[in-house]
């Protein structure tokens, strides 16, 4: 392509997902930085790419024919669609662009002319994301680490709110994460209460708890649990989210979006696994330790338990697993309290 041209890459649906294109725009970047990377996201995940200095720009999805008509006015010469559902599928037919880029084996994959080779199941999904740009020119180099960058301003009012709940700048905090989409990747909240007590206790370390707002229920099992022994954020944007989490000394959580955001923000993490495949969504290039038991049917789909009159993956894993693993981690990223109180610093600065 030539100098300066769009690139149109499309990448809908779930947090975890836009977290692990990064890398791909990372290494695009690097290779050739005069190309415009504009990258198409639900209206949700655009804090993901804020301050993002590979991302020329953020493209939102509006209703489908909206979106569709604006995308055609941009005259790109490509697309990748990283997403490959059928939606964005449909999209791609309408947007009027020369160079449609997927994987082979999705669902309408006439709409494309390029068509990369499935790498198979058994590697990562961000360097399954990258065979799209391998197969299209992007030489094959270490792959860069998944990268989120918390905004100033959201790092000054979540450290308003931490101090407003006692715990002021420069105290250590562990960011825990109890809820998932499925329940068969959800700890059970008692174990994670029992694991913020000994955060507490033995460390010194202030848990605080996360939940999105649609998972109320888990909420009010918290509070109900341990309220108000702990703190428990339940209300947060998604930019005060990524602030929360890049000021934290350890986070612990499920299989989920705020995981991985926690991987791209460079944070210890604990990643707890049950009917999702570790392989697939495991922690990308940070410290972290992994908990999971294995079973012959994992992965699954989750919905449901599929072999077991309950999701055995994730109600096999012991608190003592959970706890060695972060004993574990915290040992090998002690120096990290250093990058804790240098945040903290930058946040008092902007208040």
């Amino acid at each position: 392509m030539p100098q300066g041209a769009p690139v149109l890459i499309v990448r809908l649906r779930s947090l975890g997902d836009v977290v692990l294109l990064t890398p791909a725009l990372s290494a695009l970047h690097s290779w050739r930085p005069d190309l415009r990377l504009c990258v198409l996201v639900e209206p949700f995940c655009e804090p993901l790419l804020e301050g993002n200095p590979a991302v020329s720009e953020i493209l939102l999805t509006k209703t489908f024919l909206a979106t569709a008509a604006g995308l055609h006015r941009r005259h790109f010469p490509v697309v990748y669609n990283q997403h490959a559902g059928p939606t964005s599928a449909l999209l791609v037919a309408l947007v009027g662009v020369p160079q449609r880029v997927c994987w082979t084996r999705r669902q309408f994959s006439f709409v494309y002319n390029v068509l990369v080779p499935d790498p198979g199941d058994r590697i990562h999904t961000v360097e399954h994301r990258m065979e799209q740009f391998y197969a299209t020119g992007l030489p094959r180099a270490p792959i860069p680490p998944a990268r989120v960058y918390p905004q100033p301003d959201a790092q000054a009012e979540v450290a308003q709110q931490l101090a407003a709940r006692g715990i002021a700048p420069g105290k250590p905090y562990a960011v825990l994460h109890p809820g998932a989409k499925y329940f068969t990747k959800r700890w059970a909240i008692d174990k994670f209460i029992a694991l913020a007590r000994g955060l507490r206790d033995k460390h010194g370390i202030e848990p605080v708890f996360n939940l999105g707002r649609g998972e109320s229920e888990i909420a009010a099992e918290v509070r109900r649990l341990s309220a108000p022994e702990f703190v428990l954020l339940d209300a947060l944007g998604l930019r005060q989210l990524t602030a929360l989490i890049a000021g934290c000394r350890i986070f612990i959580g499920n299989d989920s979006g705020p995981t991985h955001i926690a991987t791209a923000l460079g944070r210890p993490v604990v990643a707890i696994f049950g009917s999702s495949s570790s392989v697939h969504w495991r922690p990308w290039q940070t410290k972290n330790r992994v908990v999971q038991n294995d079973f012959p049917c994992n992965p699954c789909r989750g919905d449901r338990c599929y072999a077991f009159a309950e999701p055995r993956c994730i109600l096999s894993v012991t608190l003592k697993q959970v706890r060695d693993a972060s004993e574990s981690l915290l040992a090998e990223t002690s120096g990290a309290a250093d990058v804790l109180n240098s945040a903290a610093m930058q946040a008092r600065k902007m208040q």
